[in-house]
């Protein structure tokens, strides 16, 4: 598979499941959803509002715009539920169009960046692409573990259910076209 290939799989991957999970955050009372239950950012709102922090406020101006943005991990960029929300849902597709507009000799390159603590580093642009999308899946995967253990329901937010779902909705769209 090409890296622009797999890429997008991943970004389409990182928009399915974000879109997913908040099919069961959005049932969780208030105070669940802002509970300490343990996860390293905390509460379910934490989690998610880092998970704005680091991929779209940290990360995706690295990668799109190659700005730094000096941040802590646990700032509250969002304390709105339904705003942070809406901010996760819209922001997810824009990883899409960006690897869409790469050049491909782009992913055998450097990321040079400024860490959030102000130092310098170069990595490998295809390898912290990647790290990046699988940090929301870590993050997503802490998120979902938390609103079992409060008793509530969650939806299953692997690759391969995402993978399985086009598959099925191809099937479907040639069977009836």
């Amino acid at each position: 598979m090409d890296p622009r290939a797999y890429f997008t799989t991943l970004a389409r991957y990182n928009a399915w499941a974000t879109r997913r999970l908040f099919e069961h955050v959005d049932a969780l009372p208030e105070a669940d959803y802002r509970r300490d239950c343990g996860l390293f950012f905390k509460s379910v709102h934490g989690t998610l509002n880092h998970l704005l922090v680091g991929e779209h406020a940290i990360w995706y101006p690295r990668f799109a715009e190659g700005v730094s943005n000096q941040l802590a991990l646990n700032a509250e960029l969002e304390a709105d539920r339904m705003r942070l929300r809406e901010r996760l849902l819209d922001a997810a597709p824009r990883w899409l169009a960006l690897i869409a507009a790469l050049d491909d000799t782009r992913f055998d390159g450097t990321l040079d960046y400024t860490t959030t603590r102000g130092v310098a580093q170069s990595l490998p642009f295809a390898a912290t692409l990647g790290h990046v999308f699988n940090h929301g899946t870590h993050h997503r995967g802490q998120i979902t573990a938390a609103i079992t253990a409060m008793g509530h329901p969650c939806p299953e937010i692997d690759l391969v259910w995402m993978l399985q779902a086009e598959r099925a909705a191809a099937r479907t769209e040639k069977a009836t076209a």
